[in-house]
């Protein structure tokens, strides 16, 4: 994987996210903290996940620190999250600008929940990270269409197809 790559996998994820946020910009307040089955309990929390996750790999793999875990509390309104995603999709975009090809092969030694030191190819952690976001959007899109909302399909296909102009189905 080149740096190209991952750019190109970020670009689509935030792509897919500015979609989703269309759809979840739609939701009353009460809706996008109600808990649900799925997820993490709610959709502003399942999307609090993979933002705070997001943030903790960047800042594992060299970038700007994130601190602790982000709380879902500390993001009340949809507006307020979406805010917060700008700022590490900036964030992410620039540390990727950085990079080099050789160093996607440079290990990023982080520590696990239960403090064992762990180290990995700083190019699969990031991958890691953006994987990890297509499995939670997925959870958002179904708990979106439980509460009667659809999200439109926001797969990688549609991403490429739109970046051409084509019609992808």
């Amino acid at each position: 994987m080149t740096i190209k790559d991952l750019e190109v996998l970020y670009d689509y994820g935030y792509w897919a996210n500015r979609r989703l946020f269309e759809v979840i910009a739609l939701l009353t307040p009460e809706q996008f903290t109600r808990p649900v089955v799925g997820g993490h309990g709610s959709i502003r929390n399942t999307m609090v996940h993979v933002l705070s996750a997001e943030a903790g790999w960047l800042d594992r793999c060299g970038g700007p620190k994130r601190g602790p875990r982000l709380n879902p509390d500390d993001f009340p309104t949809i507006e307020s999250a979406i805010q917060a995603w700008d700022r590490v999709e900036a964030q992410v975009r620039e540390f990727l600008a950085k990079l080099k090809d050789a160093d996607m092969a440079r290990n990023a030694e982080y520590a696990t929940d239960r403090s064992e030191k762990v180290s990995m190819p700083l190019g699969e952690l990031m991958q890691h990270a953006a994987n990890h976001a297509v499995h939670h959007r997925g959870q958002v899109a179904l708990l979106l269409r439980l509460l009667g909302h659809a999200p439109g399909n926001f797969d990688i296909l549609f991403y490429f197809a739109e970046k051409r102009g084509v019609r992808a189905w």
